[in-house]
């Protein structure tokens, strides 16, 4: 065995990151799953600025246990914020976990609020 789930998922992490990189024409969503939350990042790797973020850890929806809903929560919240930053394309990077579950309803919920990607 080669290590943990977690130095695996750093490892899958680390190949996404090789390619998927943020300007500030299209700045990278970055997600980050946690068993217990999720976060959302809009970032610009150019001028490594976060322009915009949300989590599952506000105010609004600490109380929620982490389930797709709430991630989809997130996604919407994030999605608004950066386009009040002026932010209309974005890349995204799953953070080295699979396109499934609460990540794609990240993704899914940021394409419904009007970023493409």
């Amino acid at each position: 065995m080669r290590g943990s789930r977690t130095a695996a998922r750093r490892r899958r992490h680390f190949r996404v990151r090789k390619r998927v990189h943020g300007t500030s024409a299209a700045p990278r969503l970055a997600v980050f799953r946690s068993n217990r939350y999720i976060y959302a990042q809009v970032i610009d790797d150019d001028s490594g600025r976060t322009l915009a973020a949300a989590s599952s850890q506000e105010k609004t929806m600490r109380a929620k246990t982490l389930t797709v809903e709430t991630a989809a929560e997130v996604g919407k919240l994030v999605a608004s914020r950066a386009k009040d930053a002026g932010v209309g394309r974005v890349v995204f990077d799953r953070g080295g976990n699979a396109y499934h579950g609460r990540v794609k309803a990240v993704a899914d919920s940021v394409r419904e609020e009007g970023l493409e990607f």
